[in-house]
């Protein structure tokens, strides 16, 4: 498949850096669909010549989108167009919602909702390790694909079915039920996945995952949720603002 030329314009009078001009328009390139996930990327001599300009300064523009996430670099096949990622921020938000706000089509399979107990998701939430809760496993697609395994536990009076759960985010849910979290402890981590995950994700090779867990809270300090997930770590990245006070 031959790379598609994207039509840039550099201005040489202007103060922008002409890196900075090629990286921001091949970036709306990629935003806006142009090229498309899995598409070839044009060969850094080619738009050097294309465009009149130093090799650094493409290979400084081209760097700007691999450090984005936009172009994934494999030796032997060259550079392409990445997997479309979701950019989620370190807050409270549904990733149902985050899906959907970005037209990725999400789909929810409830693999089960059962009453347990679980020692490390009782003491997450402040919970005797006996607690039972209910506990829902669900598989997150977007665009038809494998994108997430989303566990979660919640307090045993919370009653949710399994359509609802396939149709909506869990805190929209929760919403309807007049639930409604201020406050969560998250941690971001990685790690290998297992067996099943592998299978359930669609992972090959050594691919790893992307972890995230978060105990939420109501207003009242009254235990919400506890969510351990996991994401193919290739198609998603948490942004986290950090406020120097």
């Amino acid at each position: 498949m031959k790379a598609k030329r994207i039509d840039v314009s550099i201005d040489r009078s202007s103060p922008v850096p002409l890196y900075h001009q090629l990286a921001e328009q091949l970036t709306a390139a990629i935003v806006s669909g142009e090229l498309q996930p899995g598409d070839p990327f044009e060969n850094e001599l080619d738009l050097v010549e294309r465009l009149a300009v130093s090799r650094p300064t493409v290979r400084r523009a081209i760097a700007e989108l691999v450090a984005k996430g936009l172009l994934l670099r494999r030796q032997g096949l060259g550079t392409r167009v990445a997997n479309r990622k979701v950019h989620r921020r370190a807050e409270l938000s549904s990733l149902y919602d985050d899906l959907a706000r970005d037209g990725d089509n999400p789909q929810t399979r409830v693999l089960s909702i059962q009453r347990s107990t679980d020692a490390v998701a009782a003491q997450a939430l402040d919970l005797p390790d006996d607690t039972a809760m209910i506990a829902i496993v669900r598989l997150r697609l977007a665009g038809g694909r494998p994108f997430a395994i989303l566990r979660n536990w919640l307090p045993a009076a919370v009653d949710l079915g399994r359509a609802e759960l396939e149709t909506s985010g869990l805190y929209a849910v929760l919403r309807a039920r007049g639930i409604r979290p201020v406050v969560a402890h998250q941690q971001i981590g990685a790690r290998m996945p297992t067996p099943q995950e592998r299978r359930e994700l669609e992972l090959k090779g050594t691919q790893p995952l992307l972890t995230m867990t978060r105990s939420a809270f109501d207003a009242s300090g009254a235990a919400v949720e506890y969510g351990s997930h996991c994401y193919r770590a290739e198609d998603y990245t948490i942004e986290v603002m950090v406020d120097e006070r």
